[in-house]
Formats: C-alpha cells, structure tokens, sequence
C-alpha cells in the first residue's frame, strides 16, 4: 500500500517556518553546530555542551540533570560566575560528575562544598591550565557602565579561551566590550553576550567583535529585562563593515516564543 507522506511533510514544513518567524525575524533555523572534530550544542542562554574530539565540556551547567540528556557525562565542565544562570550546585550534585575537572573563578569555589574539591581548578584571571589536552585561560569579565558596576565586579568572573590544535574559542561569561576581549587575537568562534542591563549592548558587543575579528561569532546570552536583544541588528552592524565575520545563530531560547 503506497504511503501518504504530505501530512508529514507539512508539518516538518510548519515547524520550520515557525522558528524561522520567531521573534518576528528571519533567524538561521540551525540548532547545533558540528565538524569534523568539534559540536557545539546550545542548551539555554549561557548554558552549553561542547564535544571537541572525544572531550565532553559542560559550560555554566545549569537547568537541573534533565537539561542534559542525551549527552555525555563531561570531562569538563568550564563556570563563569556566581550568579545562578551560570552556576547551579543543585544541578553539579544531580549530575554525574565524577570524572570531571571543574574550572571555576574563587567568588564560585568559595561556595561549592567540600565534596567537589578533588574536582576544583581555581583559575585568577589571566591564569592558564591545561586539561585532557586543552588549554583553558581565563579572561577578566566584567562591567564598565556606572550604573552597572555592581552587577559584575573585575576579578570576581571568568570568560575562558579554550585552546586545542592551534583553535581558538571563547566564552565571554558576563561582560561587557572590555579592553581585555577587544584585545583577543585568532579567535576561531567567540560566544559573545548581549543583554541589558546585566551586561552590554548590541551596538558594543558588535563594536568589540569589529575589533578582536574572530572567524565566527555566536551571539548567546541575550535575553535581558524586559527585553531580548536584537541579534538580527547585531549580525547587520558586524557585516556591514567586515563580511568576512561570520555570525551564526543558535536557538539558546527552545522554550520561548519570543
């Protein structure tokens, strides 16, 4: 008996053009990002999983052990800040974390418990430690406008660049267009964020990016209060002066409809 697959076909239509229309913008549909060697999978806002060769890396793991099934128990996991869009000690103790390294700022080991110090790489800003053959730096993160200050004070988060086989990513964690990020040099994808009033704008997250040059940027961590960024703005104002910039979207926000 020959199959009807039209209904099938409609809906995977259907469902396509919904997400493409989300936010009233047209938005690369893509929710992962794979190569040869690395796959990036966003999880929600700051939160994602990265396979790099055959190491598994939680970064910011939060939204409890269920956010992350399906993947791989990590190698390591990679924490910004305190804040709890960044750090959730409930979802660490859910996961299975035993084989785990665990690199985080001070302000986060100071409140982790004693369970996981076997487990703890505590990097300074500016300091540098190699795991599973891969480079992790940390890089200051925090914020420059005046009525922004308490939210992110320097020295107490990190953003981290990954390095492996002469590849370069890079994770801002909270910031905003610091001269430490507009000094970066080879950046391969930079994970750039972008809300107010907890970190910057679009027009300096894109001016920043305009100046560091990484071969792809990602734009995460872009949902704010009241609002939610304009990423479509954010990939106009980075093209229109440097096409060789290439920004892609990832759907960090799969439970809104914004």
């Amino acid at each position: 008996m020959k199959k009807n697959y039209l209904p099938l076909i409609l809906v995977l239509v259907l469902s396509s053009m919904y997400k493409e229309i989300k936010g009233h913008e047209i938005v690369d549909t893509t929710v992962k990002y794979e190569s040869d060697s690395l796959k990036i999978t966003p999880i929600e806002h700051a939160t994602a999983v990265l396979e790099w060769k055959d190491i598994t890396i939680y970064i910011d793991p939060v939204g409890g052990k269920e956010a992350f099934e399906g993947h791989y128990q990590p190698d390591l996991i990679l924490i910004t800040d305190i804040h709890g869009d960044h750090f959730s000690l409930e979802t660490l103790q859910q996961l299975n974390t035993q084989k785990a390294k665990i690199i985080v700022p001070q302000a986060v080991a100071d409140k982790m418990p004693q369970e996981f110090t076997p487990q703890i790489d505590v990097l300074d800003n500016g300091a540098s430690k190699e795991r599973y053959g891969i480079t992790i730096e940390a890089i200051p993160m925090y914020n420059l406008r005046e009525e922004a200050l308490k939210f992110h004070t320097k020295g107490r988060g990190n953003g981290y660049v990954l390095t492996m086989d002469a590849q370069k990513i890079y994770f801002s964690g909270d910031t905003e267009d610091i001269p430490e990020m507009r000094a970066l040099k080879n950046i391969d994808k930079a994970f750039v964020c972008m809300n107010l009033p907890y970190t910057m704008t679009v027009e300096n997250a894109a001016n920043a990016v305009l100046e560091f040059k990484p071969k792809e940027v990602y734009p995460y961590h872009y949902r704010g209060r009241p609002n939610v960024s304009d990423v479509k703005k954010f990939k106009m104002l980075i093209n229109q002066e440097n096409q060789h910039i290439k920004v892609i979207q990832l759907d960090w926000y799969p439970k809104d409809d914004f």
